[in-house]
This record gives structure tokens, sequence and C-alpha cells, in this order.
């Protein structure tokens, strides 16, 4: 089970920083646009995958949550479902609200 909590543990960390990178280009365009800095949801996304992959990593390493204990307690089951589901959503959302005009149609 261990090996299977270091792999959660770099794909949240690989998506993380995907939307810290997403949030710094988006910094940047606003910048160069003076549009509204709406990039700050990035962030807080990629801070959420980040503690989703520290959780992970610390027990794989430590094991202090069993298998059984992941499946039955409902704040782990949040912790290793709910978050990184969250952080991705939020990524979504902010990304479709900031980056939208590339997909609107001009004439």
């Amino acid at each position: 089970m261990t090996a299977w909590n270091l792999f959660g543990a770099f794909g949240a960390f690989g998506i993380g920083t995907a939307l810290l990178i997403l949030g710094l280009l988006s910094k940047r365009l606003g910048k160069a646009t003076r549009a509204r800095s709406s990039y700050v949801g990035f962030y807080a996304a990629a801070t959420i995958l980040y503690l989703n992959a520290l959780l992970q990593a610390a027990n794989a390493v430590l094991n202090f949550a069993p298998p059984d204990l992941l499946m039955s307690d409902p704040l782990w089951l949040f912790a290793y479902i709910g978050l990184p589901a969250l952080g991705v959503t939020l990524g979504i959302i902010f990304a479709w609200r900031y980056w939208s005009w590339l997909l609107a149609e001009r004439d």
C-alpha cells in the first residue's frame, strides 16, 4: 500500500506544479493586459494539491493510516479523495474563467 501512496503523492505534486505554472503564466498575462487578478485561485488549488501530496507521502513513509482506516473514516476519505478533487475542480473553474477568451469566436 505504501508504494501506491507514493504514486498518488507524485501525481498530486505534478498536478499542483502544473497549476502553479498556470498561475504564474496567468499573472504575467494579467500584468500585460491589465486584467483583474483572478489568478490567485490557481495558487489556492496548487496549495490544496501540495497538501494532499504531503499527506500521502507522509502516510507512505510513516504508515499511520492503514488501508481499512482510509476507507472507513470520513476525514481520511476526504483527505485522500476530496482534497485532490477539490483542487482540480478549483483549477478547472479558474482556468475556464481566466482563459475562456481563447475560445471566444471573433469576426
